[in-house]
């Protein structure tokens, strides 16, 4: 599976880490990679990896070895993406060079500006169709960001979304509601080949014209 930074996962990573769910999950056969690092190293409290494992991976009997983080703070991040790719290649036993593996599960979140992963509007990683893990850089944080890309996301047996939050439900209603305009839109991007799943709190799904927000 493929983890999310931000803050709405670090409760479902609590929740995993502690009982009756951790004892659930055989951690023996789970992998795990990243949707998206920043560009900060794995111990700075904006690192997606270091909130994932003080939240669940530090608590879950998972091998150190089925864990890869990706190391976006190396100043040659090229090569970080590229290395990342290969490393998902030798987990699933694939070419790095030809199709995009099918990770069994990823964790995706939603910005106030639509951005998924580290897809941000307007940025040259929308437009990736062959490299499953780039550098994109945001202009609105002057930063670089280690990204996977649509094509291997989309490849997904499962995508879950999780989105909570008043400040989320103006771009939700425009992503899930609103014409296609994936380059203002990125989430309009994630169409996977597996199931799609959007888990919305009640603030999120305030300007929802359509369904019902369970629990």
């Amino acid at each position: 599976m493929a983890l999310s930074g931000g803050s709405t996962p670090k409760r479902l990573f609590q929740i995993l880490a502690a009982a009756p769910f951790v004892s659930q999950v055989d951690w023996n056969h789970v992998e795990v990679f990243w949707g998206d690092e920043r560009s900060v190293p794995p111990d700075h409290p904006d690192s997606n990896y270091r909130m994932a494992r003080e939240a669940l991976l530090a608590r879950v009997p998972i091998p150190a070895d089925q864990v890869h983080r990706i190391e976006a703070e190396r100043s040659d991040r090229e090569a970080a993406a590229r290395e990342y790719q290969a490393t998902l290649a030798r987990a699933f036993d694939v070419s790095p060079e030809g199709e995009p593996p099918a990770l069994d599960l990823v964790l995706l979140g939603m910005g106030p500006d639509a951005h998924t992963a580290s897809l941000f509007p307007h940025t040259t990683a929308l437009g990736e169709t062959t490299h499953w893990v780039v550098v994109n850089y945001v202009p609105k944080f002057a930063t670089d960001r280690v990204t996977l890309t649509v094509p291997v996301i989309n490849r997904a047996r499962e995508v879950l979304f999780l989105i909570a939050g008043p400040d989320k439900a103006a771009p939700l209603r425009e992503v899930l509601e609103g014409g296609q305009d994936t380059a203002r839109l990125p989430s309009q991007l994630i169409k996977p080949a597996g199931k799609l799943l959007w888990f919305v709190d009640r603030l999120a799904a305030a300007h929802l014209m359509t369904g019902t927000v369970q629990g």
